[in-house]
């Protein structure tokens, strides 16, 4: 069965960017992801092991000493030939216990770094902002950046991170709104919401962060996204009826 060409051309796109990125890995591997609602930067390199190394002891051979010489008695001229009583080679000397050398350990070559950054939470404002009227529109608006920009250097590794936030508005009475728009005042803003009944609303401003990084000029998503809640509480009331002659 053979394969399409476009499908043979893609593996080895796959495959040439897997083996690019795992080559530059090895000379610093950088990580962006969030986790407890914060931003985490990992950073570590290095050419060495990422353990210590522990180098064997060199072992002292025992010196062997040579054994001595047994020398006979000379013979007697007049006396009768007697038999000059065997000396017993002398002992050899035990050998001493050869001590060890304590193992030297090797600093590691490898480096790493982390670093957590917290992002902007946004206060909520709306207008008019003093008991608002039912059958009005009431304008609604963030205070947070359109976007949050963190440049950092760890281990001698230069990242850039760029999130950018997206909104869900709820009102209070079951209606939502979601946007990436911030909002603003009367009369160019755009986040607009028509109460119909009189009471006290609590309107949530949830704002879910996402962006990419950047580390020698290669791109890449960053894993996870990080929410952040806002509230507050806001009075509508109903316009008073007048008679007018």
């Amino acid at each position: 069965m053979k394969l399409p060409l476009i499908l043979i051309t893609a593996l080895v796109i796959s495959l040439q960017t897997l083996t690019s990125h795992a080559a530059d890995c090895v000379k610093a591997c950088v990580d962006v992801y969030t986790q407890d609602g914060q931003l985490v930067i990992e950073a570590r390199k290095g050419s060495g092991p990422s353990s210590s190394k522990v180098t064997k002891p060199k072992v002292v051979k025992p010196k062997v000493v040579a054994k001595p010489k047994v020398v006979a008695k000379p013979k007697p001229v007049v006396k009768p030939k007697t038999v000059a009583p065997i000396k017993k080679a002398p002992a050899k000397p035990a050998k001493k216990p050869v001590k060890k050398a304590a193992p030297k350990v090797v600093a590691a070559t490898s480096l790493s770094d982390r670093l957590s950054k917290s992002l902007p939470t946004g206060g909520i404002s709306y207008q008019p902002n003093f008991k608002p009227l039912i059958h009005t529109p009431v304008y609604f608006w963030n205070d947070l950046p359109s976007v949050f920009r963190t440049q950092v250097n760890l281990i001698g590794e230069t990242i850039d991170v760029v999130l950018r936030p997206s909104y869900l508005w709820s009102f209070g009475d079951g209606s939502f709104l979601a946007t990436t728009d911030p909002g603003g005042p009367f009369p160019e803003g755009k986040i607009t919401h028509i109460y119909s009944q009189p009471g006290i609303y609590p309107v949530l401003l949830t704002t879910t962060w996402n962006g990419t990084f950047s580390h020698n000029a290669v791109e890449r998503a960053i894993t996870g996204q990080i929410k952040k809640v806002s509230a507050l509480t806001i009075t509508v009331v109903a316009a008073p009826t007048r008679f007018m002659n």
